[in-house]
């Protein structure tokens, strides 16, 4: 398969939060599946390069969710008039056991792999269940795919319906290190991530447990963190010796340091959470629209940006209600000038070059050298037809980008590649 060649098209990209880069009419240069950079004419080096002309498309890194539950994706839009705690007993809860039929976890993992496979999502940070057999194959059906996904086998032993609830500590480790054994190196871009669905879901055998296995297998983290203001003081209740709700993660060494850790929502983080995260370096994964369904709140995105604290965007299907990335980002945006407005004036909007920032190269870095046409960087691109959301007038490339991110539809994606692959080529590509 090639894994190098020039697109030519309108590239855009972000070199920082607040620096935009756009270049039009220029040649994007992948070499094994790595960007070379940016140029406007080709360099001597690359002439022999195969070139596929994009046209006026626009060239963008291909979009990172960092945050979503696979099982969840036929939930979408249901039960969003309940808070949090609430929606996963009446909700989500019920739906998740049903992944312990196998033909019912094929015919759903089935339609969400496709799903994201035809998004704007190039790379994600994925949630199963308890069910081992099930998140394996979801583990398959996403390889098929040809995205680079981190999916967690869910762990709970404790606070969750029985059907749901492992049987003890030592059972659900067990299980897990089978688990992670089985599929580790298993996949060419499909990698295993350890997933304590929540500290109320965990008890501390269990996350003490889980941080040997990060020490063991050098895994990376992903949970949830101070989504609901319920939750919070349950997790009070239940680690009264913790100072915070990542402290009582960070006590078994599953809170960052020298492994990635991503942790969703953090939306109530305290300041003294708020400085361990950013001790930590630890990733936030900021759910706007799932925030905003769940009556949670809105997070301070602004303040863990401008302070330097790794963030990017998550779906989190379902509490979120759409696969796009470009959706959230938007959404990224408006609640944030709520937020200035009914919170804190403190805090400045987010701008759409900075949400643009979040969906691509913020949310890369988990990954590495992702989400940038910078040279070094994995090659993942999006290529966007925008035509439909011309006007009568000439547009700026920061301009129409502003219009994607609002208003583009998976429709407009023409072709998509990860790592220098073409996983997706809609039948009007140019």
């Amino acid at each position: 398969m090639e894994r190098s060649f020039l697109l030519r098209g309108n590239v855009i990209w972000s070199e920082t939060p607040r620096k935009l880069a756009a270049a039009p009419r220029s040649y994007a240069v992948c070499l094994d599946g790595v960007s070379m950079g940016v140029f406007p004419e080709i360099p001597e080096r690359y002439r022999n390069l195969p070139l596929l002309d994009c046209g006026d498309s626009l060239i963008l890194p291909g979009l990172v969710d960092l945050h979503l539950h696979a099982p969840q994706y036929h939930n979408r839009a249901l039960g969003l008039d309940l808070e949090l705690l609430e929606w996963l007993g009446r909700v989500t809860y019920p739906e998740e056991t049903r992944f312990s039929d196998s033909a019912y976890a094929e015919r759903a993992y089935s339609d969400f792999a496709q799903a994201l496979k035809q998004s704007a999502t190039t790379r994600a940070c994925i949630y199963a269940t308890v069910h081992t057999e099930a998140t394996r194959r979801l583990m398959e059906l996403l390889d098929e795919t040809g995205l680079c996904c981190f999916v967690g086998r869910v762990n709970m032993d404790r606070n969750a319906p029985d059907n749901l609830c492992e049987a003890d500590a030592e059972t659900a480790l067990r299980e897990t290190e089978r688990w992670i054994e089985d599929t580790l190196g298993r996949y060419r871009n499909v990698k295993p991530i350890l997933t304590p669905r929540f500290l109320p879901a965990c008890s501390e055998k269990l996350l003490a447990g889980l941080g040997a296995l990060r020490e063991k297998y050098r895994l990376p983290v992903q949970s949830h963190l101070s989504e609901n203001t319920g939750e919070v003081a349950w997790v009070k209740q239940l680690a009264p010796d913790s100072q915070s709700y990542g402290h009582a993660y960070d006590r078994f060494g599953l809170f960052g340091g020298d492994y990635p850790a991503v942790m969703a929502h953090c939306v109530h983080s305290t300041p003294e959470e708020i400085d361990l995260m950013e001790r930590r370096g630890v990733f936030i994964a900021h759910c706007p629209q799932s925030n905003t369904n769940l009556g949670s709140g809105i997070a301070p995105a602004r303040l863990y940006l401008d302070r330097g604290i790794p963030m990017g965007l998550g779906t989190d299907i379902s509490g979120g209600h759409s696969l796009s990335v470009f959706r959230t980002a938007e959404e990224a945006i408006s609640v944030s000038k709520l937020r200035r407005r009914l919170l804190d004036d403190s805090l400045r909007p987010l701008t759409a070059p900075e949400a643009f920032y979040l969906a691509t190269k913020g949310g890369g870095a988990f990954f590495g050298k992702a989400g940038s046409f910078e040279e070094g960087y994995r090659f993942d691109a999006v290529v966007i037809d925008d035509g439909r959301l011309a006007a009568p007038r000439e547009l700026t490339l920061s301009e129409r980008l502003e219009k994607v991110l609002f208003l583009s539809e998976d429709r407009d994606i023409r072709l998509k590649y990860v790592d220098g692959l073409c996983v997706l080529q809609q039948e009007e590509a140019v």
